[in-house]
């Protein structure tokens, strides 16, 4: 059985302060969020995000950030709108206090609200605003 590998995707890591910036997610320090890629997981899952637990923050002084890991088998499959997408929707379980915590699934997750977001993205783009 092969194993689990992960490897820092700094790419992806511009593209989501790209859209953090561009959509005004003031909410969100696009310094503190890493993206990761893994391979050979057995998740089915196309990506996921961690939040740094509060206890970690204060016991090793770190500051709250968060990490989006990538299924690279499923991810880089996707057509480039999708990605987006699942970027968006990682996002978008960051809570406006940005504390580390994540939203659960629900209204901030759903597909009308990352389609919603992909809409506003997409025009931005066209108008030359991003």
């Amino acid at each position: 059985m092969a194993k689990l590998r992960y490897e820092r995707d700094p790419d992806t890591e511009k593209l989501v302060r790209k859209i953090v910036v561009c959509l005004r997610l003031d909410w969100i320090d696009p310094s503190r969020i890493y993206v990761v890629k893994s391979r050979k997981s057995a998740s089915s899952a196309i990506a996921r995000i961690y939040g740094l637990p509060k206890v970690f923050q204060v016991s090793l002084g770190f500051e709250p950030c968060y990490v989006i890991e990538l299924i690279s088998e499923k991810f880089d499959r996707l057509p480039e709108e999708e990605k987006i997408k699942v970027l968006l929707h990682e996002l978008m379980h960051i809570p406006k206090t940005f504390s580390g915590g994540l939203r659960p699934h629900g209204r901030y997750t759903s597909k009308r609200t990352i389609d919603k977001l992909f809409a506003m993205l997409r025009d931005a783009k066209k108008s030359g605003s991003c």
